[in-house]
């Protein structure tokens, strides 16, 4: 694509001119610039910071997608009804992003959508029993209905290679299906010999010369493969300043490229990916539940909200800002995020609040408990919770990304960590309730002793039981918390990105306040009011939805647009 100088500067010239502009690198993006080539339209991805990816590479890349012919052809036992009565159960009706018309749009679409990704060179497998979220629900499965990628070699990538975001996970070729059991290493058989042949395929890589990755990498470097192989032009360190907007129209982006103010035509539409606001103090503070901090998210440094404002400036209505992908976090003593999720179903443990109550299943959703944790807030201090866990937990269970029985020095040191020897001088290090965090944990214990939890059905479920040790019976995510010393960590509602922002309908387009679509402007992914609600179905929601209705907005792009010319 080459550029072309703006028409003797008047307010009518074009820098560039293609046919659909992307703003934001995430998943979604390259999913909608496929689709586009395979239409015989041009497209452009602009991205506003230097390297490709957006959250989507820094996350489990996984997706959601019910009904997935992938997820059938391994066995699964699936059918649209089984899809609609799940979407019913788990995620309702909570406002326009959650339409009849935008769920159907979602769910119609999984299939072809899946079809024509696995032909552009995606290479997706089925995430074995990495259960819906509510699996008890009606139309729930317990099998999954989540994809994830084969393994990437980064090297494929060529120079692109070093503008990779690369995965917020270990940097390890890791499947979905081998975090569970590692949580367990080296204490557990299971955990031990996936220790070891994560270790023999690292090896074996290294020896071959190649740089494989799982995870969020994996599936955008097969994303970013198919779309240089299709030469689809990607720009990176360029932000989009604002919209062009012709009688009513957005007919284009305007941008910063190489120090200087460029504007880019879009003849078919401009499709906005560029992720939420969680970096945005002043917009978490504005729109978001009290108390919240930048501190907390582990969404990629970009998320700040920027675009969602110029839409908003241009008439675009907004919906859910108070949400986000919540995930309860830690902050290590560095200042970085460290989101809890295996450790939480894990037995011997709990969550507390300042009173030392429990007042949550610790195994839910990790959006479910940040939700449960503002809940909470507004009765009794929860903003942090305090995740407790006894000797074992800490001696057995991968914490973060280090090892049961390893405890750094500088976790107690620095007060990251707190470490006691009876229940209540815990409770003292951590400004708890000592009265009733002991009561709490007798209470626990009691039923504990039987695998069980009455208050709030630990381990019932089988997203509960997917992280938890198989090797506690009856229920591996329930035992007592009754074996000193004990250990103590703050507990924040951090985030994976924010799930509100522009409101769009079935066809991706973004809606003003009355209803009506702005013409030319499609949104998809963490700025927009999700399709998901207030709710995590299962592994992999926003991503998938991310993808969806970046396949919907191009589609319905190629449905109105005669084909274009070549770009200048």
């Amino acid at each position: 694509m080459t550029e072309r100088q703006a028409d003797g500067g008047h307010r009518t010239g074009w820098d560039v001119v293609t046919d659909l502009v992307v703003v934001g690198s995430g998943g979604g993006s390259l999913c909608a610039a496929l689709v586009a080539h395979q239409g015989g339209m041009q497209a452009l991805v602009i991205e506003k910071t230097e390297t490709f990816g957006g959250s989507t590479a820094m996350s489990g890349g996984v997706l959601w997608l019910p009904d997935n012919p992938v997820s059938r052809r391994a066995g699964v036992k699936d059918s649209p009804e089984d899809a609609r009565r799940y979407f019913a159960s788990a995620v309702g009706d909570v406002g326009p992003s959650t339409s009849p018309q935008r769920v159907e749009a979602f769910l119609n679409s999984v299939e072809p959508m899946t079809e024509f990704l696995t032909e552009s060179g995606i290479p997706f497998r089925h995430c074995e029993g990495y259960s819906d979220y509510y699996d008890d629900r009606p139309g729930g499965k317990a099998r999954s209905r989540s994809l994830e990628t084969e393994l990437f070699d980064m090297r494929r990538l060529g120079p692109w290679r070093e503008k990779f975001r690369g995965s917020g996970m270990p940097p390890v070729p890791l499947y979905t299906g081998e975090v569970s059991p590692l949580s367990t290493a080296p204490y557990r058989v299971r955990g031990a010999a996936t220790v070891a042949r994560v270790g023999a395929r690292m090896a074996a890589a290294k020896a071959a010369g190649r740089e494989l990755r799982g995870t969020g990498a994996a599936l955008q470097g097969w994303m970013l493969l198919a779309a240089l192989r299709a030469e689809i032009p990607v720009w990176t360190g360029t932000p989009v300043v604002d919209l062009v907007v012709e009688n009513g129209e957005v007919v284009g982006v305007e941008a910063e490229r190489d120090g200087r103010r460029i504007r880019v035509r879009a003849r078919a539409g401009v499709l906005l990916n560029s992720g939420g606001f969680s970096h945005n103090a002043a917009m978490r503070e504005k729109y978001g539940p009290s108390p919240s901090s930048v501190d907390w998210t582990s969404a990629n440094d970009g998320d700040t909200g920027e675009v969602i404002e110029a839409a908003m400036r241009h008439g675009a209505a907004v919906d859910l800002m108070e949400e986000a992908w919540w995930i309860p976090s830690s902050v290590l003593p560095d200042g970085t995020p460290q989101f809890a999720v295996y450790e939480r179903s894990k037995p011997h443990s709990m969550i507390v609040d300042a009173g030392g109550s429990r007042f949550v299943n610790e195994a839910a959703s990790y959006m479910e408990v940040g939700q449960a944790m503002y809940a909470r807030n507004r009765e009794v201090g929860a903003v942090p919770s305090w995740f407790i866990m006894d000797a074992r937990h800490r001696r057995r269970y991968l914490f973060g990304t280090t090892p049961g029985g390893v405890t750094p020095r500088k976790w107690i040191t620095s007060g990251y960590m707190k470490k006691a020897a009876t229940i209540e001088g815990l409770a003292e290090r951590c400004g708890i309730d000592a009265a009733g965090l002991r009561a709490t944990v007798d209470r626990y214990n009691a039923s504990a002793a039987q695998g069980k939890d009455p208050e709030f059905h630990k381990g019932e479920r089988a997203y509960d039981r997917y992280y938890g040790d198989p090797g506690v019976r009856p229920n591996p995510c329930v035992a007592p918390v009754s074996k000193g010393p004990f250990y103590a960590v703050a507990l924040y509602p951090g985030d994976v990105g924010t799930a509100g922002g522009l409101l769009t309908d079935e066809h991706a387009r973004v809606l003003r306040e009355g209803g009506d679509p702005i013409p030319g402007l499609y949104a998809t992914g963490n700025c927009t009011a999700s399709v998901m609600g207030r709710t995590y179905p299962g592994a992999g929601a926003s991503i998938a939805a991310s993808f969806v209705f970046g396949w919907l907005a191009t589609h319905h792009m190629l449905q109105n647009t005669a084909r274009s010319d070549s770009v200048a």
